[in-house]
């Protein structure tokens, strides 16, 4: 496993990859765990050669707060890369992909980024797109992979991807569990044992969508979510939304021929957290 730390040494040591073998790329914060590694392992699989890269992106978290509190674990990241066999490591620094200022790019996203992640936390999917645009530039990659817990980015990642004519593909991750359904997640980590012990609840909430879909109303199945978390003192709801998965509109209907997903938000203390689940 060879790591760079500069653009520079990065593309020197890519360019010594033969130009007709493909190149996954995995961007991460850090903070690894094993649903980052089942990515990886993914891409590896599907790739003659993969990168990670390791970048807490300044641009995308909108309260300065949860930047300064992001884990930063990089020592036991690359113990976990080593583990999983990953080719190439890349831990640039901020001035190093944003040279001149830390500053997002405004994005046209056909307004998948209104609603709700975009909502409730404003710029972060322009904050998004920036970095990865910038590391797709960097790296190059046939592939890239994303985790479907963020299956709102999964979906603005690969509209940026078609308008911007991007010679990569972007390959969807399923969303990797604790044993007792929690989706896995860096902030995880920082759950009191009361909250961590509630926090299943958001998984079996949304499997309990998805199993009574076909006969009820969305306005019930909504309510149903509500008095859910209503009753709930550890845990509070932000959001509950069923949504087209193209177009990531809410929706109160189902029309034929569309596919549905269930996307929920929930804070345990300061904590967020987030899940999805297909419907049909």
């Amino acid at each position: 496993m060879k790591i760079f730390k500069t653009i520079e040494s990065l593309q020197t040591g890519l360019s010594l990859i033969d130009t007709n073998m493909s190149l996954g790329f995995v961007p991460t914060m850090g903070a690894l765990h094993q649903g980052h590694l089942s990515i990886v392992k993914k891409a590896k699989k599907e790739n003659d050669f993969v990168v990670v890269s390791i970048f807490i992106n300044p641009t995308q978290f909108d309260k300065a707060d949860d930047l300064k509190a992001y884990p930063k674990t990089i020592d036991n990241d690359l113990e976990l890369l080593k583990d999983v066999h990953c080719d190439f490591v890349f831990i640039p620094d901020v001035e190093d992909i944003y040279p001149e200022n830390v500053k997002s790019s405004n994005f046209d996203f056909d307004d998948l980024d209104k609603v709700m992640e975009g909502a409730f936390r404003d710029g972060h999917f322009d904050g998004v797109g920036t970095v990865v645009k910038r590391l797709f530039e960097i790296i190059e990659p046939t592939k890239a992979y994303f985790g479907e817990k963020d299956f709102q980015q999964f979906q603005i990642i690969k509209k940026m991807v078609e308008k911007d004519h991007m010679a990569v593909q972007i390959v969807p991750c399923e969303i990797y569990r604790e044993k007792d359904g929690l989706a896995m997640s860096s902030r995880n980590t920082r759950l009191s044992e009361e909250q961590r012990k509630e926090a299943p609840l958001i998984q079996q909430t949304l499997l309990k969508c998805k199993s009574i879909y076909a006969e009820r109303e969305i306005s019930n199945i909504k309510k149903m979510v509500e008095d859910t978390f209503k009753d709930n003192d550890i845990l509070d709801l932000e959001y509950f939304e069923i949504a087209d998965v193209q177009t990531l509109l809410s929706t109160n209907d189902k029309l034929p021929n569309i596919k549905y997903r269930a996307f929920i938000a929930v804070f345990a203390g300061k904590i967020r957290l987030i899940d999805n689940i297909a419907l049909n």
